[in-house]
């Protein structure tokens, strides 16, 4: 494989201006496509084979006009004086804004505050606007016609608050990814010391994602994807495609002091760090798409879509760089470089002094056992909250606490009780056994309600209502509890396990008991996608090492990665530590149950990153003859300094979505900027080390029978073709000793300019 990489960088360096010109026509195709066939993002989602989901498509089927799968909206009125909402002045005001709504575009029914949705003192009610069409079908006209409503009561001096998914809209991301590039630019710039060479991986970055995001908002013109599908792309493309194109770019670097002419050093940049890369992206792309094993098909179309952007990351970072590369000339390396330099350089092939990662290595290496011992207790303490941890989806309750959903949900909570912002609805089939309908189905719903009444954790039954044909009946319940609490979970698998009478069948659906069903189904589906995910990735990683016991430790590695990233996720979102610096505060309680999935696939896949670019470069010394440590030592050092840039960057651009104002992303966000921050420098700067260490020559130990089957794909690029080899004459006259120095490699620079250094050496590699 690193041989056709390394044709496809040579080609690109050589045709750097078709291959730019074609990836900015896909970017200004899918921008157009974006701009002309998106259609509406989805907030609800669905969950196929659930109880939930088949008493949803019941009612659909046999009780339309209850739109039970409509969107809703609960409007809450408060006086300002703790007057009440009976008196005349706040009646015509509330009145006004419930009749304003009543017949208009998508609104099914509008539940009247006045009929029973009044609190105890009195000061407080809410109206229930449940609508004929799901959220992402409310038209804009029947949005600003609720919006105006608001505003008529607001007008009337009731504070007037709205929360549900027909007013929800997903937030804006846009200073997350600012913070998160900005930091990137100035770790980059830090790196690399130059601006070309700082802005290029920045460039491919942007170009890779307004791609991918433009073709998945285009894509929203022929299918129902979430509206949180894009945030999710930007996050994991803009990350992986600066870091692979970083990886590239330090690379050609490297081969440029080798003493390879540019074609030449681009084609082996792709061909050696590019081999990587691809397998990185792979891995990465193997744990989006193994989401699908949860079966929630709004989780499988983000990581399907996820997956699609870091595997276009992979392709712009080989190609576009290279092209790139082509056009930056000598601008790539720093301007001391490029500098003219005088005086004697005898001095200058002292051998230089050790690097701090050197240094660091060595110790680990020299001490490997305690490293190991504090490093895995270490972790080990980190990840003690996670045995406390909570699911539950996040709803209108971890809202950030200035919203208007959040002000509603509290008003509701303190005046009605926190289980009025999660009602569960009863589906009654009264033909389900039977094939025709009971004879009395009124009789049969009021006896289950009176029965659920009695059930531990209910506040209210409301009484059942029986579809025209007489088949069906639907009531609604309240909790005492609120939608993420257990006992609310409880509640519901209660009801589902009652006997029902005559023959009818009892089912639970709504929002609520939705969510309810998702947590139970991840939970469900989280060993299965873990087995899925982790053994297709140790069959990858294999092919890449050619070893068995390389592979399982990247895998502990991970693991212990995920569980310490989990346990300080519960320490702050949970018990609530450090919430005010944080901005959560308000915000704190269950864990969203999407988070331990997310986790899993998205740090296995990043923690891979660094497995391979790190231990790639020990495998490249190993191959090359080095001894055990030494080839631990030396590839760490020659990887470490990227690595920790590219960790770095990825750690800025995640913890950036902290900010963001859904709790989903937020936790995400934290979850994995620590989870990149823990696998790069606990796990593979320090754990790796120790352990291959301690491994010695065995680490690179594979059965001779695998060793046959697996297809050798040379990460390490034993087969790679010089052209125009370093052993050449230095260009234009130019002495080859001379070549070797600093100011001769500067010389080089300025003659090799152009096109000229296509096809000789830019010095001579060291030590020769």
């Amino acid at each position: 494989m690193a041989l056709y990489l390394q044709r496809l960088g040579r080609f690109s360096y050589r045709r750097r201006g078709l291959v730019l010109a074609l990836w900015l026509g896909v970017l200004l195709v899918a921008g157009a496509g974006a701009a002309t066939l998106s259609g509406p993002t989805v907030n609800g989602f669905t969950m196929p084979g659930t109880e939930s989901q088949r008493a949803l498509d019941l009612l659909e089927e046999r009780f339309p006009e209850a739109a039970a799968d409509g969107a809703t909206a609960r409007i809450v009125f408060a006086t300002p004086d703790g007057s009440p909402l009976t008196t005349q002045r706040w009646q015509d005001a509330v009145g006004s804004v419930v009749s304003s709504l009543q017949g208009t575009a998508a609104v099914a029914t509008v539940a009247d505050p006045y009929q029973g949705r009044i609190s105890e003192d009195g000061s407080v009610g809410f109206a229930q606007v449940t609508y004929s069409v799901a959220a992402a079908d409310i038209s804009d006209e029947a949005r600003g016609t609720l919006d105006h409503a608001i505003e008529t009561g607001r007008a009337a001096g009731l504070t007037v608050e709205a929360g549900g998914e027909a007013v929800q809209e997903a937030g804006a991301h846009g200073a997350s990814e600012l913070i998160g590039l900005g930091v990137a630019a100035v770790v980059l710039f830090i790196t690399l010391g130059s601006l070309v060479a700082a802005g290029l991986p920045l460039l491919v970055a942007l170009v890779g994602v307004g791609i991918a995001v433009s073709s998945i908002i285009a894509a929203t013109g022929f299918m129902d994807l979430s509206a949180n599908t894009p945030t999710l792309a930007v996050m994991l493309g803009l990350a992986v495609a600066i870091d692979y194109s970083l990886f590239v770019v330090s690379r050609y670097r490297q081969e440029l002091a080798r003493g390879h002419g540019r074609q030449d050093a681009a084609g082996r940049a792709v061909g050696t760090a590019g081999s990587a890369v691809v397998f990185a992206g792979l891995t990465v792309a193997i744990a989006l798409v193994g989401l699908a094993v949860v079966n929630i098909p709004f989780l499988t179309e983000m990581g399907v879509a996820a997956a699609f952007a870091v595997l276009l990351a992979v392709v712009v970072s080989l190609t576009m760089v290279p092209a790139l590369l082509g056009f930056a000339g000598a601008r790539i390396h720093p301007r001391r470089s490029r500098a003219d330099q005088s005086g004697d350089s005898r001095g200058r092939h002292l051998p230089s002094a050790p690097t701090r990662a050197r240094r660091w290595v060595t110790w680990v290496t020299r001490h490997p056992v305690a490293v190991l011992v504090a490093t895995v207790v270490a972790l080990g303490v980190a990840a003690i909250p996670a045995l406390d941890m909570r699911l539950a989806l996040p709803n209108d309750g971890a809202a950030a606490p200035d919203t208007s959903a959040r002000k509603a949900y509290d008003l509701l909570s303190d005046n009605f009780g926190t289980g009025f912002n999660g009602p569960l609805t009863i589906t009654v089939d009264t033909r389900s056994t039977t094939g025709t309908p009971v004879a009395d189905p009124q009789a049969v719903a009021d006896a289950i309600g009176a029965e659920i009444s009695r059930l531990d954790n209910v506040a209210t039954v409301r009484p059942a209502q029986v579809n025209a044909a007489g088949d069906t009946a639907i009531l609604g319940v309240v909790p005492e509890t609120g939608p993420s609490a257990t006992e609310t979970a409880d509640l519901v698998r209660t009801i589902r396990d009652l006997p029902s009478p005559d023959g009818a069948e009892v089912s639970v659906t709504g929002t609520t008991a939705l969510a309810i069903d998702v947590t139970d189904s991840l939970g469900d589906a989280l060993l299965t996608y873990l087995l899925v995910v982790v053994g297709l990735a140790l069959i990858l990683l294999c092919l890449v090492f050619r070893s068995v016991l390389v592979p399982l430790k990247a895998i502990g590695g991970f693991l212990l990665t995920v569980v310490a990233s989990l346990g300080v996720v519960v320490a702050v979102f949970q018990w609530g530590w450090f919430a005010g610096p944080l901005g959560i505060e308000g915000q704190t309680g269950p864990i969203t149950s999407l988070l331990p999935v997310l986790i899993i696939g998205l740090v296995f896949g990043l923690a891979m990153d660094y497995q391979v670019f790190l231990v790639t470069g020990m495998r490249e010394q190993h191959v090359h003859g080095a001894r055990p440590t030494e080839a631990v030592i030396s590839g760490f050092d020659h990887g470490a300094r990227v690595v920790s840039a590219a960790a770095i960057i990825m750690i800025s651009v995640f913890a950036g979505f902290i900010l963001s104002p859904e709790i989903l992303f937020k936790q995400v966000g934290l979850a994995l900027a620590l989870g990149v921050a823990i696998d790069a420098f606990i796990v593979r700067m320090t754990l790796v080390p120790a352990v291959m260490a301690l491994l010695g020559r065995s680490a690179w130990w594979m059965p001779r029978w695998l060793d046959r089957v697996l297809p050798n794909v040379d990460v390490e690029g034993t087969r790679l073709v010089d052209h125009g080899s370093p052993a050449q004459a230095a260009p234009d006259g130019l002495a080859p000793e001379l070549s070797g120095s600093p100011a001769g490699y500067a010389a080089v620079i300025r003659q090799s300019d152009g096109d000229h250094a296509d096809t000789g050496p830019v010095g001579s590699r060291p030590g020769r």
